[in-house]
């Protein structure tokens, strides 16, 4: 296999990653097919294998999955951190700006029209995993050993509740993929190699630890309200696993219960946040934006979208140097080649559950989604034409509905 491609300017970087940012609708789980998509696919980036490996490193650990990844191939094709800022940056952006404006009142998204552009961007998240879950189980299922492990990982996130599951699915699929796919070694070659020394991920592992550790204590002495807003925001990304939805529950008991917001307000912004593109973590800026005590409005929002977002960057910035040394081992490589059948399978529960059953509640939502996917694999149609499509569709049902 050849080595990565050549190192691109931040401004490509930043181009590719605003236009996901603005089209990338269907939670984390449709980020990576729209990543896989777009950066696997067509622009090459990165090789699937290498893909998979990427995608298992972040599913394992805590943070946005989707955001880590997208970080992390910034880094990769920029050679360097102010890649992979580039990339979250401009990922991250869009969502975040339009949760800003419903916070400030700028924006109401209410109404049968509404819901219907709703549901029609449910179906498309449908299309987008089933797409995504097409091309990755050809590459990385390719053989019935494989498959078994996809198949036990969707028992496994089927059976165990929260992001239990999907951590005991890796962790199982790691293990069979010792046990049973250790085979010829697959040559690596600066697949990985990201622009990061040990020294550096090192830094950034302490880091991650010190802010972990440091500002709640202060924070408990000082009572100062913005160091206290970073920390709950803070401690609510570095505990999650799974990102995405997993992390509502956590950022619930930190805002709702102390009174911060009240749960009225804290789920009409969770409705907003499922209609627009991007990172669900950026639903961290509304939250900042409308918490009771200052800083709130916009200061709060940067704060709060820093803080969820920072635990997640440092812990993968950290790992990535030693990644690619880990992977050219035959162990490793064959517990990643496990691991990847495993996110197979973590790809296929969450197809089900709650991509499908959230989304496909008629037969006419069937025929929908299942235009999309062919759209999207037959007819090779850009991403953003299926989400237009759709959620068209979406929104003309829902007047229909209402006349």
């Amino acid at each position: 296999m050849s080595d990565a491609p050549a190192p691109g300017r931040v401004l490509e970087i930043f181009r590719v990653f605003l236009k996901l940012g603005v089209t990338s609708f269907g939670g984390p789980i449709a980020h990576l097919g729209y990543y896989r998509e777009e950066l696997v696919v067509r622009r090459k980036w990165i090789d699937e294998a290498g893909y998979g490996d990427l995608v298992a490193l972040c599913q394992f650990l805590p943070g946005p999955a989707s955001s880590q990844v997208g970080f992390s191939l910034g880094v990769l094709r920029g050679r360097g951190l102010l890649g992979g800022l580039a990339a979250w940056f401009a990922f991250t952006t869009p969502s975040a700006l339009i949760l800003l404006a419903f916070a400030l009142g700028a924006a109401a998204f209410t109404g049968p029209v509404a819901d219907g552009v709703l549901h029609g961007l449910k179906l498309v998240a449908v299309a987008v995993v089933a797409q995504a879950i097409w091309g990755m189980a050809r590459t990385l299922t390719p053989d019935r050993v494989r498959a078994g492990i996809a198949l036990a990982a969707v028992a496994i996130v089927v059976t165990t509740a929260g992001s239990l599951g999907q951590i005991a699915a890796i962790a199982t699929g790691m293990l069979a993929g010792l046990r049973l796919c250790r085979g010829e070694m697959r040559p690596i070659s600066g697949h990985l190699r990201f622009p990061i020394s040990r020294r550096g991920g090192a830094m950034a592992l302490g880091l991650f630890a010190a802010i972990f550790l440091i500002p709640p204590i202060i924070a408990g002495a000082t009572g100062q309200p913005g160091l206290a807003l970073f920390n709950a925001f803070y401690r609510a990304g570095a505990l999650v696993f799974g990102g995405g939805h997993v992390v509502l529950p956590l950022l619930q008991a930190e805002v709702v219960a102390p009174g911060w917001v009240t749960n009225e307000a804290f789920l009409a912004g969770y409705g907003v946040a499922q209609a627009v593109p991007g990172p669900l973590f950026t639903f961290a800026a509304y939250l900042g934006a409308v918490v009771g005590p200052p800083p709130n409005g916009i200061a709060g929002a940067a704060i709060a979208l820093l803080a969820l977002f920072l635990p997640g960057l440092l812990l993968v910035y950290g790992m990535l140097p030693f990644w690619d040394v880990l992977r050219a081992r035959q162990a490793a490589q064959a517990a990643m080649r496990g691991a990847n059948a495993a996110v197979v399978g973590i790809l296929g529960a969450a197809l089900y559950s709650p991509v499908w059953t959230s989304a496909v509640l008629t037969p006419r939502d069937f025929a929908l989604a299942l235009a999309g996917f062919l759209l999207l694999t037959v007819w090779k149609a850009p991403p953003w034409v299926v989400v237009v499509l759709l959620a068209a569709s979406g929104a003309l049902l829902g007047a229909m509905h209402y006349a």
